[in-house]
């Protein structure tokens, strides 16, 4: 937005701050390169937009705002005389790129000494050389450590998340070695049993009977196990076992648990009675016990692989490796893959809730980027909850909020103190002791969610109930938007 052009006066430029200490024919040159301007109330620029000028204010009253998702936030108010803002970084040249960081107004009718960002950096670089060099040191220092330190983040948070991983496949995989291993040894005593079956006194019909026994066995086993409760389980094995005994068969205190785990009982029984001689009781209910014990050992491997099985494609969707950057995703499904990821190191004595949306719509995003987010937030609610030395609640939740998709993170913390409240987005800002914090994570995070994705990034914390708000929008800014695969 264009103002007014009035006229430029120099002695009236010469006593801003800015300029107090500079002689007459560099005065000069400011209001020969420059420009005072008049401005209604209204907008001067706006954020995003080609940074083209240096502002300084004369008399009137401005406002800064950013853009944080679909509001603007104002972030300073001055009437000061003096008070500059624009393009004051045009000094660095194309080594960043030259846009408003934000959006300036006025408040009521105001005027500014307006300096082209040309001459703006041509006047810094003749007349302050040395500062010139300090402010580019400065600035790219800064840069240079805020990525190296988040580079840091991400392998810290990598290494975390890869010695879970290796403790959640370990568990699983140790599970279906020992089962294999242990089936090996039940199908040799099938084997065994088999051939003393064959050998043994058995009718053809008997046999029939009984293989049709052993297939609703098998049947039962898959359907039945683990659907009683320590209680009810240790009644049923006393029952079976009083069962067994008063049919003389050897050993009923060992083969009854395993029946009871497969979900079987005294009817059971009654019904495996039934369908073979009483002289062969005996061998049957034994060759039973092993069919049983098979069934339950494949389920055992066919669990832990699945366990496997899950938590590489966890991994997959966590990394996001074999995927585009920039697509449409499933908010629910990226929470998913990221509290997997990060199951082992929550801990047994943090539980977990989620209150998913299931009727949210896919959003274009970075799903990879996002995740990094899930994990820095995760970890500070499982961090302020241990600080209290005992357990507590993460409550993940998703929900529309007009435009956008709702993910929040609730924990039962001591919450975070008013007086840093304002700080916690900061770089470099940590309440951690040292070593066990970078103070990036939740700068990293704003960045993410409000930079790239033109979202919104937001704390309420009260002691025991802490809920970090991340809100995306639905639909995408941006002009490569991923589209839904058909």
């Amino acid at each position: 937005m264009n103002g007014r052009p009035v006229p430029c006066s120099r002695q009236e430029i010469g006593t801003l701050f800015l300029f107090e200490e500079l002689a007459p024919d560099q005065i000069a040159r400011l209001c020969r390169d420059g420009r005072v301007e008049a401005f209604d109330p209204g907008p001067v620029y706006l954020e995003g937009d080609p940074a083209t000028c240096f502002y300084v204010l004369l008399e009137g009253s401005l406002v800064l705002s950013r853009r944080t998702g679909d509001y603007d936030v104002e972030v300073s108010r001055s009437s000061s005389r003096g008070v500059y803002a624009g393009a004051f970084q045009a000094y660095l040249g194309d080594r960043v790129q030259q846009v408003y960081n934000s959006s300036l107004r006025v408040i009521e009718p105001s005027r500014f000494f307006v300096l082209p960002a040309e001459s703006f950096a041509g006047i810094m670089r003749e007349w302050f050389p040395m500062a010139v060099h300090l402010l580019e040191g400065l600035f790219f220092g800064i840069k240079n450590v805020q990525e190296a330190v988040g580079q840091r983040e991400r392998l810290l948070a990598l290494g975390s998340l890869s010695a879970g991983l290796t403790h959640e496949l370990n568990n699983p995989a140790a599970a279906a070695v020992r089962a294999t291993s242990a089936l090996r040894e039940r199908v040799a005593g099938m084997r065994h049993k088999l051939g003393a079956i064959a050998a043994g006194p058995y009718r053809r019909d008997s046999l029939e009977a009984l293989v049709e026994v052993q297939e609703r066995t098998a049947e039962r086993v898959a359907k039945a196990a683990g659907t009683l409760n320590p209680l009810e389980a240790s009644d049923r094995e006393d029952a079976v076992s009083d069962w067994l005994e008063a049919q003389g068969i050897a050993d009923a205190w060992q083969l009854a648990p395993t029946f009871v785990q497969a979900g079987l009982d005294t009817d059971w029984l009654d019904q495996v009675a039934a369908a073979v001689d009483e002289d062969t009781l005996g061998g049957a209910v034994r060759w039973l016990n092993c069919t049983v014990e098979t069934e339950l050992l494949m389920n055992e491997i066919e669990d832990s692989t699945a366990r496997i099985s899950a938590l590489v494609t966890a991994a997959k969707q966590y990394s996001q490796l074999d995927r585009a950057p920039y697509q449409v995703a499933d908010v629910n499904e990226l929470l998913d893959s990221t509290l997997l990821m990060l199951s082992g190191k929550i801990g047994p004595r943090i539980t977990v809730v989620k209150e998913y949306d299931c009727t949210l719509p896919k959003i274009p995003a970075y799903p990879g980027e996002l995740n990094q987010v899930w994990t820095n937030l995760i970890d500070n609610a499982v961090a302020a909850m241990r600080s209290t030395g005992a357990g507590g609640t993460l409550t993940v939740r998703t929900a529309r909020d007009g435009g956008h998709v709702l993910v929040e993170f609730g924990d039962t913390g001591p919450g975070v103190p008013a007086e840093i409240r304002d700080r916690i987005f900061d770089p470099f800002f940590t309440t951690k002791p040292v070593g066990e914090g970078t103070g990036l994570g939740l700068d990293i995070s704003w960045r993410i969610v409000v930079n790239k994705h033109h979202g919104d990034l937001r704390v309420r914390s009260v002691p025991g109930d802490t809920r970090f708000q991340v809100r995306l929008p639905l639909t995408s800014t941006e002009s490569d938007a991923p589209q839904e695969p058909s």
